[in-house]
């Protein structure tokens, strides 16, 4: 009975620490998995979707227009 207490309490420890060095891998490595996974998603979206991204975004122009002015009158502050 003993050796059978003694194997549960050994296989509850590896597991806990499993538990443990596990929660300890992701944490530590945290930013790699999440940059991971946004370029992951990153793709599979751009692969879903080629026209709809391309074709949304407008072009800048090449020329503006000219410089707009303060009114005639000047800058006030209403109610003053």
């Amino acid at each position: 009975m003993q050796k059978l207490i003694n194997v549960l309490a050994v296989l509850s420890f590896l597991g806990t620490s499993g538990i443990i060095g596990g929660g300890t891998y992701v944490y530590l490595s945290r930013a790699e998995i999440t940059e991971n996974v946004k370029s992951q998603i990153t793709t599979a979206i751009t692969e879903a979707l080629p026209g709809m991204l391309s074709g949304s975004m407008p072009e800048l122009p090449k020329t503006t227009g000219g410089v707009v002015g303060a009114p005639a009158g000047g800058m006030s502050i209403p109610g003053m």
